[in-house]
């Protein structure tokens, strides 16, 4: 097992115990209970990332333990507006980040015929059970330390250099790794998230 694959396994076994601990309206959603989806959809994720920032936000996953914090609890109570931003600190970052993701989104969809969203990508189309890619992302990206928000950064500023699109880079790991060509890929590129419920219904990522 590479050092990459060493980092990955270790946040998706800490990332689990959180997800399958999120308690939406005193009950679990059925996706709790998928680990293998869990697994391909964050790792597709996580193999667009450099083993710096990964080792990063292991080391955040970590420290939130220690503390009590459950993250994925923080990320869809975030969604929805439950409790207030978490790093303001980043905040500047965090918009970059953002609008190169959803800008991503887009020319993947431009660029590849059939595909669609399960989520739209900007907040502006936000409604009463409809969650987009951006507000997705923004409360993910501020339950990161502003330290790996500063790698994560940097390796989205790399993959734009070398005319990369990360969205499409986790696509292909995603189809690589599912054996089972029924499974729609095309969501990951609702921010690599399986549904929509935010807290109502916790995603399967």
């Amino acid at each position: 097992m590479s050092r990459k694959e060493e980092l990955i396994s270790q946040i998706l076994e800490m990332e689990w115990e959180m997800f399958t601990s999120v308690q939406a309206k005193g009950r679990s959603a059925s996706c709790q209970e998928d680990p293998d989806s869990f697994r391909i959809i964050r790792t597709a994720n996580f193999m667009t990332w450099s083993e710096t920032t990964l080792a990063s936000y292991l080391n955040d996953v970590k420290m939130a333990k220690a503390k009590g914090r459950n993250l994925m609890t923080e990320k869809y109570a975030r969604m929805e507006g439950l409790i207030p931003p978490l790093n303001l600190e980043s905040s500047h970052i965090i918009d970059r980040i953002v609008r190169k993701e959803c800008l991503w989104a887009e020319d993947f969809l431009k660029g590849t015929p059939g595909a669609r969203l399960v989520r739209p990508i900007y907040a502006r189309d936000d409604a009463p059970g409809i969650t987009s890619s951006e507000t997705y992302s923004r409360a993910e990206l501020e339950t990161y330390s502003s330290r790996t928000l500063d790698f994560y950064y940097s390796d989205v500023l790399g993959m734009s250099a070398r005319g990369e699109n990360r969205i499409a880079l986790a696509v292909s790991y995603m189809q690589a790794m599912s054996s089972d060509e029924a499974v729609d890929w095309r969501q990951l590129l609702a921010s690599l998230d399986e549904s929509n419920k935010g807290v109502s219904m916790p995603p399967c990522t």
